[in-house]
Protein backbone atom coordinates (compact mmCIF):
# COMPACT_ATOMS: atom_id res chain seq x y z
CA UNK A 1 0.00 0.00 0.00
CA UNK A 2 1.51 3.78 -0.49
CA UNK A 3 2.27 5.29 2.33
CA UNK A 4 2.21 8.87 0.46
CA UNK A 5 -1.11 10.39 0.29
CA UNK A 6 -2.77 12.60 -2.25
CA UNK A 7 -1.60 16.41 -1.84
CA UNK A 8 -4.78 18.09 -2.65
CA UNK A 9 -3.41 21.60 -1.35
CA UNK A 10 -4.49 23.86 1.73
CA UNK A 11 -2.77 21.32 4.18
CA UNK A 12 -5.17 18.76 3.47
CA UNK A 13 -3.90 15.08 2.07
CA UNK A 14 -5.59 11.99 0.93
CA UNK A 15 -4.77 8.52 2.22
CA UNK A 16 -5.98 5.24 1.10
CA UNK A 17 -7.00 3.30 3.61
CA UNK A 18 -6.73 0.20 2.44
CA UNK A 19 -10.10 -1.51 2.87
CA UNK A 20 -10.83 -4.09 0.52
CA UNK A 21 -9.15 -2.58 -2.27
CA UNK A 22 -7.30 0.34 -3.30
CA UNK A 23 -8.97 3.42 -4.11
CA UNK A 24 -12.16 2.37 -2.00
CA UNK A 25 -12.04 4.66 1.01
CA UNK A 26 -9.88 7.63 2.21
CA UNK A 27 -9.36 9.28 5.18
CA UNK A 28 -7.72 12.76 5.25
CA UNK A 29 -5.49 14.36 7.05
CA UNK A 30 -5.81 18.23 7.79
CA UNK A 31 -3.09 20.74 9.46
CA UNK A 32 -2.64 24.22 9.79
CA UNK A 33 -0.89 26.39 12.86
CA UNK A 34 1.03 22.98 13.97
CA UNK A 35 -2.13 21.04 14.52
CA UNK A 36 -3.47 18.03 12.74
CA UNK A 37 -7.02 16.70 12.03
CA UNK A 38 -7.77 13.17 11.05
CA UNK A 39 -10.76 12.96 9.10
CA UNK A 40 -12.26 9.18 8.72
CA UNK A 41 -10.17 6.33 10.12
CA UNK A 42 -10.66 3.43 8.37
CA UNK A 43 -10.39 0.35 9.95
CA UNK A 44 -8.03 -1.15 12.18
CA UNK A 45 -5.81 -2.55 9.73
CA UNK A 46 -5.94 1.42 8.78
CA UNK A 47 -3.68 2.06 11.15
CA UNK A 48 -0.33 1.32 11.25
CA UNK A 49 -0.65 2.87 7.56
CA UNK A 50 -1.53 6.62 9.59
CA UNK A 51 1.14 6.10 12.22
CA UNK A 52 4.27 4.79 9.53
CA UNK A 53 2.95 8.25 7.48
CA UNK A 54 3.05 10.25 10.77
CA UNK A 55 6.59 8.96 11.76
CA UNK A 56 8.13 9.17 7.88
CA UNK A 57 6.92 12.99 7.83
CA UNK A 58 8.42 13.46 11.26
CA UNK A 59 4.86 14.65 13.00
CA UNK A 60 4.96 13.30 16.60
CA UNK A 61 1.75 11.77 17.45
CA UNK A 62 1.09 14.87 20.70
CA UNK A 63 0.42 16.87 17.80
CA UNK A 64 -2.87 14.97 16.43
CA UNK A 65 -5.97 17.44 17.91
CA UNK A 66 -8.56 15.67 16.66
CA UNK A 67 -9.90 12.32 14.65
CA UNK A 68 -13.51 12.68 13.55
CA UNK A 69 -15.03 9.97 11.68
CA UNK A 70 -17.95 11.35 10.28
CA UNK A 71 -20.09 8.70 11.15
CA UNK A 72 -19.68 5.10 13.22
CA UNK A 73 -19.62 2.80 10.36
CA UNK A 74 -16.71 0.45 10.85
CA UNK A 75 -15.07 1.42 7.35
CA UNK A 76 -15.25 5.12 8.77
CA UNK A 77 -14.48 4.33 12.51
CA UNK A 78 -13.32 0.40 12.83
CA UNK A 79 -9.85 2.01 13.31
CA UNK A 80 -10.80 4.77 15.92
CA UNK A 81 -9.85 2.86 19.37
CA UNK A 82 -6.63 1.91 18.25
CA UNK A 83 -6.02 4.83 16.63
CA UNK A 84 -6.60 6.91 19.79
CA UNK A 85 -4.49 4.58 22.22
CA UNK A 86 -1.74 5.88 19.81
CA UNK A 87 -2.17 9.55 19.95
CA UNK A 88 -2.46 10.95 23.50
CA UNK A 89 -3.64 14.10 22.88
CA UNK A 90 -6.18 13.77 20.21
CA UNK A 91 -9.95 13.91 21.27
CA UNK A 92 -12.42 11.81 19.13
CA UNK A 93 -15.07 13.96 17.60
CA UNK A 94 -18.07 11.74 16.97
CA UNK A 95 -21.88 12.36 16.82
CA UNK A 96 -24.38 11.87 19.70
CA UNK A 97 -26.08 8.96 18.42
CA UNK A 98 -22.32 7.42 18.05
CA UNK A 99 -20.80 8.35 21.47
CA UNK A 100 -21.53 5.14 23.41
CA UNK A 101 -21.21 3.01 21.07
CA UNK A 102 -17.47 4.66 20.49
CA UNK A 103 -16.79 4.03 24.34
CA UNK A 104 -18.60 0.48 24.25
CA UNK A 105 -18.75 -0.82 20.82
CA UNK A 106 -20.13 -4.26 21.49
CA UNK A 107 -23.70 -3.33 20.05
CA UNK A 108 -21.97 -2.18 16.89
CA UNK A 109 -19.89 -5.52 16.22
CA UNK A 110 -22.92 -7.52 16.38
CA UNK A 111 -24.73 -5.93 14.19
CA UNK A 112 -22.15 -5.63 12.09
CA UNK A 113 -21.30 -9.10 12.05
CA UNK A 114 -25.00 -9.61 11.40
CA UNK A 115 -24.09 -7.71 8.13
CA UNK A 116 -21.06 -9.59 7.00
CA UNK A 117 -21.11 -12.67 8.72
CA UNK A 118 -18.29 -13.41 10.92
CA UNK A 119 -15.55 -14.54 9.13
CA UNK A 120 -15.80 -11.46 6.53
CA UNK A 121 -16.44 -9.08 9.91
CA UNK A 122 -12.70 -10.10 11.19
CA UNK A 123 -11.17 -9.68 7.90
CA UNK A 124 -12.30 -6.17 7.16
CA UNK A 125 -12.67 -4.56 10.42
CA UNK A 126 -9.83 -6.52 12.83
CA UNK A 127 -10.42 -5.92 16.31
CA UNK A 128 -12.33 -2.92 17.68
CA UNK A 129 -11.55 -1.05 20.46
CA UNK A 130 -13.46 0.88 22.92
CA UNK A 131 -12.61 4.37 23.55
CA UNK A 132 -12.44 5.95 26.88
CA UNK A 133 -15.31 7.89 27.33
CA UNK A 134 -13.62 11.19 28.78
CA UNK A 135 -11.45 11.30 25.66
CA UNK A 136 -14.51 11.66 23.37
CA UNK A 137 -15.93 14.84 22.43
CA UNK A 138 -19.72 14.97 21.27
CA UNK A 139 -20.26 16.97 17.48
CA UNK A 140 -23.09 19.07 18.69
CA UNK A 141 -25.12 20.63 15.46
CA UNK A 142 -23.53 23.75 14.33
CA UNK A 143 -20.60 23.54 16.62
CA UNK A 144 -17.42 24.72 15.47
CA UNK A 145 -13.62 23.25 16.30
CA UNK A 146 -10.72 25.39 15.99
CA UNK A 147 -7.69 23.71 13.85
CA UNK A 148 -4.37 26.30 14.46
CA UNK A 149 -6.93 29.00 13.35
CA UNK A 150 -8.70 27.20 10.42
CA UNK A 151 -12.49 27.32 11.62
CA UNK A 152 -14.17 23.50 11.09
CA UNK A 153 -17.78 23.84 11.44
CA UNK A 154 -19.96 20.24 12.28
CA UNK A 155 -23.42 19.98 10.78
CA UNK A 156 -25.60 16.92 11.46
CA UNK A 157 -26.63 15.05 8.20
CA UNK A 158 -28.92 12.15 8.22
CA UNK A 159 -30.44 10.12 6.15
CA UNK A 160 -27.08 7.58 5.73
CA UNK A 161 -27.42 6.98 9.38
CA UNK A 162 -28.34 8.53 12.15
CA UNK A 163 -25.31 9.29 13.45
CA UNK A 164 -23.46 11.02 10.74
CA UNK A 165 -22.40 14.65 10.50
CA UNK A 166 -20.26 16.58 7.99
CA UNK A 167 -17.44 19.19 8.29
CA UNK A 168 -17.59 22.49 6.34
CA UNK A 169 -13.51 23.59 5.76
CA UNK A 170 -14.22 27.34 5.88
CA UNK A 171 -10.20 27.67 3.95
CA UNK A 172 -11.77 25.41 1.13
CA UNK A 173 -14.96 25.99 0.78
CA UNK A 174 -15.74 22.39 1.10
CA UNK A 175 -17.29 19.33 2.64
CA UNK A 176 -16.66 16.32 4.28
CA UNK A 177 -19.32 14.43 3.50
CA UNK A 178 -18.63 10.73 4.63
CA UNK A 179 -21.35 8.99 3.03
CA UNK A 180 -24.23 11.64 2.40
CA UNK A 181 -22.81 12.81 -0.85
CA UNK A 182 -22.40 8.86 -2.63
CA UNK A 183 -20.13 7.10 -3.84
CA UNK A 184 -17.68 7.99 -7.06
CA UNK A 185 -14.67 5.73 -7.25
CA UNK A 186 -11.65 6.55 -9.43
CA UNK A 187 -12.65 3.91 -11.70
CA UNK A 188 -16.06 5.54 -11.88
CA UNK A 189 -14.54 9.05 -13.51
CA UNK A 190 -14.07 9.29 -17.45
CA UNK A 191 -12.96 11.35 -19.79
CA UNK A 192 -15.58 14.78 -18.99
CA UNK A 193 -18.21 13.27 -16.34
CA UNK A 194 -18.02 11.23 -13.26
CA UNK A 195 -21.08 8.27 -11.89
CA UNK A 196 -22.42 8.82 -9.07
CA UNK A 197 -24.55 6.41 -6.88
CA UNK A 198 -25.63 6.46 -3.38
CA UNK A 199 -25.03 4.81 -0.72
CA UNK A 200 -28.30 3.13 1.04
CA UNK A 201 -26.28 0.69 3.70
CA UNK A 202 -28.81 -0.66 6.30
CA UNK A 203 -30.14 -0.18 8.38
CA UNK A 204 -30.97 3.78 8.85
CA UNK A 205 -31.09 5.00 4.93
CA UNK A 206 -34.37 7.93 4.96
CA UNK A 207 -34.74 9.26 1.90
CA UNK A 208 -36.41 12.33 2.67
CA UNK A 209 -33.76 13.07 5.22
CA UNK A 210 -30.81 12.60 2.72
CA UNK A 211 -32.14 14.96 0.48
CA UNK A 212 -32.82 17.51 3.27
CA UNK A 213 -29.10 16.86 4.23
CA UNK A 214 -27.88 17.59 0.56
CA UNK A 215 -29.94 20.47 0.50
CA UNK A 216 -28.36 21.68 3.71
CA UNK A 217 -24.85 20.80 2.24
CA UNK A 218 -25.67 22.77 -0.80
CA UNK A 219 -27.05 25.96 0.83
CA UNK A 220 -23.44 26.60 1.82
CA UNK A 221 -22.21 27.21 -2.01
CA UNK A 222 -19.74 24.16 -1.66
CA UNK A 223 -16.69 24.53 -4.05
CA UNK A 224 -15.82 20.94 -3.66
CA UNK A 225 -16.80 17.59 -1.89
CA UNK A 226 -14.27 15.37 -0.16
CA UNK A 227 -15.90 11.74 -0.49
CA UNK A 228 -14.78 9.15 1.74
CA UNK A 229 -15.15 7.39 -1.08
CA UNK A 230 -13.56 8.42 -2.95
CA UNK A 231 -11.23 11.27 -3.23
CA UNK A 232 -12.27 15.29 -4.22
CA UNK A 233 -15.60 15.68 -6.47
CA UNK A 234 -16.11 19.25 -8.16
CA UNK A 235 -18.82 20.92 -9.28
CA UNK A 236 -21.36 19.78 -7.11
CA UNK A 237 -23.94 21.81 -8.16
CA UNK A 238 -24.07 19.30 -11.12
CA UNK A 239 -23.38 16.25 -9.35
CA UNK A 240 -26.06 16.63 -6.37
CA UNK A 241 -28.53 16.56 -9.54
CA UNK A 242 -27.53 13.31 -10.14
CA UNK A 243 -27.63 11.89 -6.61
CA UNK A 244 -31.16 13.60 -6.24
CA UNK A 245 -32.47 11.70 -9.64
CA UNK A 246 -30.77 8.48 -8.00
CA UNK A 247 -32.17 8.61 -4.63
CA UNK A 248 -35.92 8.49 -6.36
CA UNK A 249 -35.28 6.05 -8.33
CA UNK A 250 -33.82 3.79 -5.44
CA UNK A 251 -36.95 4.38 -3.91
CA UNK A 252 -39.32 3.78 -7.05
CA UNK A 253 -37.34 0.66 -7.64
CA UNK A 254 -37.86 -0.81 -4.09
CA UNK A 255 -41.25 -0.26 -3.75
CA UNK A 256 -41.90 -1.79 -7.06
CA UNK A 257 -40.38 -5.02 -6.07
CA UNK A 258 -42.01 -4.29 -2.36
CA UNK A 259 -44.07 -7.79 -2.71
CA UNK A 260 -41.41 -9.87 -4.65
CA UNK A 261 -40.19 -13.09 -3.37
CA UNK A 262 -36.37 -12.81 -2.68
CA UNK A 263 -37.08 -9.27 -2.85
CA UNK A 264 -33.45 -7.96 -1.96
CA UNK A 265 -32.02 -10.26 -4.94
CA UNK A 266 -34.31 -9.28 -6.94
CA UNK A 267 -33.74 -5.26 -6.05
CA UNK A 268 -30.12 -6.01 -6.31
CA UNK A 269 -30.74 -6.91 -10.01
CA UNK A 270 -32.36 -3.68 -10.89
CA UNK A 271 -30.55 -1.25 -9.09
CA UNK A 272 -27.01 -3.03 -11.25
CA UNK A 273 -28.93 -3.04 -14.44
CA UNK A 274 -29.37 0.54 -13.38
CA UNK A 275 -25.74 1.40 -12.35
CA UNK A 276 -24.13 -0.38 -14.70
CA UNK A 277 -25.77 1.00 -17.67
CA UNK A 278 -25.17 4.14 -16.37
CA UNK A 279 -21.03 4.04 -15.37
CA UNK A 280 -20.85 2.95 -19.02
CA UNK A 281 -21.81 6.02 -20.13
CA UNK A 282 -18.96 7.43 -18.75
CA UNK A 283 -16.64 4.81 -19.23
CA UNK A 284 -17.72 2.96 -22.14
CA UNK A 285 -14.50 0.38 -22.62
CA UNK A 286 -15.49 -1.05 -19.24
CA UNK A 287 -16.19 -4.81 -19.05
CA UNK A 288 -19.47 -6.12 -17.12
CA UNK A 289 -17.00 -8.07 -14.74
CA UNK A 290 -14.90 -4.55 -13.92
CA UNK A 291 -18.03 -3.16 -13.40
CA UNK A 292 -19.10 -5.93 -10.74
CA UNK A 293 -15.70 -5.90 -9.03
CA UNK A 294 -16.04 -1.74 -8.87
CA UNK A 295 -19.90 -1.62 -7.45
CA UNK A 296 -20.78 -5.59 -6.51
CA UNK A 297 -20.16 -5.07 -2.54
CA UNK A 298 -22.01 -1.67 -2.59
CA UNK A 299 -24.96 -2.89 -4.70
CA UNK A 300 -25.51 -5.46 -2.24
CA UNK A 301 -25.24 -3.85 0.56
CA UNK A 302 -27.61 -1.14 -0.92
CA UNK A 303 -30.20 -3.49 -1.67
CA UNK A 304 -29.84 -4.85 2.08
CA UNK A 305 -30.35 -1.28 3.07
CA UNK A 306 -34.00 -0.97 0.61
CA UNK A 307 -34.93 -3.88 1.94
CA UNK A 308 -34.83 -2.53 5.71
CA UNK A 309 -36.10 0.87 5.03
CA UNK A 310 -39.20 -0.85 3.26
CA UNK A 311 -39.83 -2.45 6.10
CA UNK A 312 -39.68 0.41 8.05
CA UNK A 313 -42.22 1.86 6.22
CA UNK A 314 -44.58 -1.51 6.69
CA UNK A 315 -43.82 -1.55 10.06
CA UNK A 316 -44.57 2.12 11.01
CA UNK A 317 -47.38 2.80 8.46
CA UNK A 318 -45.38 5.21 6.98
CA UNK A 319 -46.28 6.71 3.56
CA UNK A 320 -42.83 8.60 3.07
CA UNK A 321 -41.72 8.45 -0.45
CA UNK A 322 -44.36 7.96 -3.26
Amino acid sequence: MDLNPTDLGNGIFCLDTGYVRPGLAACYLMHQGGQWAIIETGTSNTVPLVLDYLAAEGIAADRINYVMPTHIHLDHAGGAGLLMEKLPSAQLVVHPRGADHMANPERLISASREVYGIDRFDTLYGEIRPIAPERILVAEDDMTLNLGGRVLRIRHGPGHAEHHYCIWDSATEGWFTGDNFGISYREMIGDNDRHLMPSTTPAQFNPEKLLATLDMLMSYRPARIYLTHFGVLTQPEEQVEKLRTAIGEYCDIALNHECDRDRIAVIREALTAREFGLLQLVRPTLSAIEAQTILGLDLSLNAQGLDAWLEKRKRYNYAGHR
